[in-house]
């Protein structure tokens, strides 16, 4: 193997590969007109329609189980439930604040991996996870009153990452990424279209505008400025990383894998600046949290290494 496949093949490149991408999906989520739930139902159902096309897909789906397709569904309904969340903390609070909370990811797994996966518990990996808890404090510090209830939904969102990260450490030993990838995408979208059914009956609050469009709108087509951005979305933000992020999860724990993610709102934060300027909201208070953060996942770095 050549050494830059070896650079490429190692598993901590991939997953801070993938971190890096991830940053982009706040941005868009922000930029993106359409309310969380018809956002998130394009962009899985557009990944799944993609995949299903490659003969590779079917290959690795035929060689799964009955109960190995059923898990695999069950965590393609935690991922959708994950970017409901995480795109209606957008929408009610702002992408720095949303990919932010994603940094108490840890703290959710160091206790679920170890109940889901059967690894031991490990008391240093908690303490870790523990030293990002001010870094959110401060950022929420940061942050106005009136987004109160989008940091509560962002923090829901990181304990259902969580959820779906250790489940699928348990369940991709073996299997084909891209066929992992595109079910859970499938199941994902399948059930978001049955939740749009089921709304498209019942009465919605003002309240409930962030996570979905008035009934008459549930379905309908994206508006054309919107359909560049699910494009990029789709395929830049997610089909790549998400199949990446499987294959390095073989050679990483889920912890650390979810610790490695702790960037992601630092790479939110800078191009939030950047592209919709949110420094405008941010304190001294926002930017010292974010420090913390950072130096806890360089703090692990240096753990493993050792």
């Amino acid at each position: 193997m050549s050494a830059p496949d070896k650079v490429w093949n190692n598993p901590w490149l991939q997953i801070h590969f993938c971190v890096f991408l991830w940053g982009f999906t706040a941005i868009l989520g922000r930029l993106i007109s359409l309310p969380a739930l018809p956002l998130v139902l394009w962009r899985m159902l557009m990944v799944a329609v993609v995949l299903f096309l490659l003969p590779r897909v079917w290959r690795g789906l035929a060689r799964l189980s009955g109960r190995h397709l059923l898990a695999f569904s069950g965590v393609g309904v935690l991922v959708a439930l994950h970017w409901l969340t995480f795109y209606g903390s957008i929408k009610l609070a702002n992408a720095s604040v949303a990919a932010t909370c994603m940094a108490l990811v840890p703290v959710f797994l160091c206790v679920i991996e170890p109940l889901v996966t059967g690894s031991r518990f490990r008391r240093a990996e908690l303490v870790l996870g523990l030293l990002v808890l001010p870094g959110i404090a401060l950022v929420v510090g940061g942050t106005p009153e009136s987004m109160n209830t989008g940091i509560l939904v962002g923090v829901l969102s990181a304990f259902l990452v969580a959820l779906f990260s250790a489940y699928n450490k348990r369940l991709v030993t073996r299997t084909d990424a891209l066929s992992v990838t595109a079910l859970e995408m499938l199941a994902g979208g399948v059930f978001l279209a049955l939740v749009s059914a089921l709304l498209s009956v019942l009465p919605l609050s003002a309240e409930a505008g962030a996570f979905f469009p008035v009934p008459s709108a549930l379905f309908a087509l994206p508006p054309a400025e919107d359909v560049g951005y699910l494009l990029l979305l789709a395929f830049g933000c997610t089909l790549l990383p998400f199949a990446l992020s499987l294959h390095a999860l073989r050679r990483l724990s889920a912890y650390a894998s979810a610790l490695a993610v702790n960037l992601e709102p630092i790479y939110a934060i800078m191009l939030a600046i950047v592209i919709l300027g949110e420094q405008r909201e941010l304190g001294v208070g926002f930017y010292a949290g974010a420090l913390i953060i950072v130096a806890v996942v360089f703090i692990h770095a240096l753990q493993r290494q050792r």
